[in-house]
């Protein structure tokens, strides 16, 4: 791989928005390292990209096993001594139509599920990796959130869903404050209704819409922003 070819890894990549990131960043001419929990199903798609002619490789990595986290980033650091992206897609929806009905209806468990899964892994796994964005001076990250977890339209129902986005905005904010003054750009993106497993077939974006955005906020120049909240490459409100 050339030095100077740019290394992006994409969490939860085996399906969905996070197959189709992985695509359009290595037809951009990434290397991507594409990961998921499951060894086997990320090893066929990743096999399917390269197919494809795209410079894609497969990492197993689970964004809530510590250890998991600690040893995909070890492997990126020994084989490549950079990152240039990340996208923190993995994500789940466990609310259904019954436990998604209404607050007062929450499993503290299924919040705390969520919780972990779409703001603590992000967190976790941008802690791991941001040193190897350190040593060039260069990142990006991209936080997949959604409207769901907008303060400013808050609704009811899926209180495991909005309060974990909601709290992944807050990582992104912070993480962006944290890394002022670097060539570090970290933001959060709402694909919106897309469909996928969790959109369903009803939705009324495609995958390559879902992923436009994303791609767009990782492949951003220097002068880019960083610290925002984006859809359809516009900024929205939290």
């Amino acid at each position: 791989m050339s030095k100077e070819k740019k290394t992006a890894l994409v969490t939860g990549a085996n399906r969905g928005i996070g197959l189709e990131t992985c695509r359009q960043l290595g037809r951009k001419g990434l290397h991507v390292i594409l990961t998921c929990r499951k060894a086997e199903a990320g090893k066929k798609v990743a096999d399917k990209l390269k197919s494809e002619g795209m410079d894609v490789e497969f990492r197993q990595l689970d964004v809530t096993d510590a250890e998991s986290i600690d040893a995909c980033a070890k492997s990126v650091d020994m084989d490549f001594g950079r990152l240039d992206v990340l996208v923190n897609n993995a994500g789940i929806m466990l609310d259904s139509s019954k436990t998604g009905a209404s607050i007062f209806q929450a499993d503290p468990k299924l919040i705390r599920d969520s919780f972990e899964t779409n703001a603590l892994g992000p967190l976790m796994v941008a802690k791991a990796l941001v040193p190897l964005m350190r040593k060039n001076d260069y990142g990006r990250i991209v936080n997949l959130s959604s409207g769901m977890g907008q303060l400013s339209g808050m609704d009811g129902g899926y209180p495991g869903y909005r309060i974990s986005k909601t709290a992944l905005n807050a990582v992104t904010v912070i993480l962006s404050r944290e890394i002022e003054g670097t060539k570090i750009k970290v933001n959060s993106v709402c694909p919106g209704w897309v469909r996928t497993d969790m959109g369903s077939e009803k939705a009324p974006r495609s995958l390559e819409e879902g992923a436009d955005t994303v791609v767009w906020l990782a492949t951003l120049p220097d002068d880019g922003p960083s610290g925002g909240f984006f859809r359809d490459r516009k900024p929205i409100s939290w």
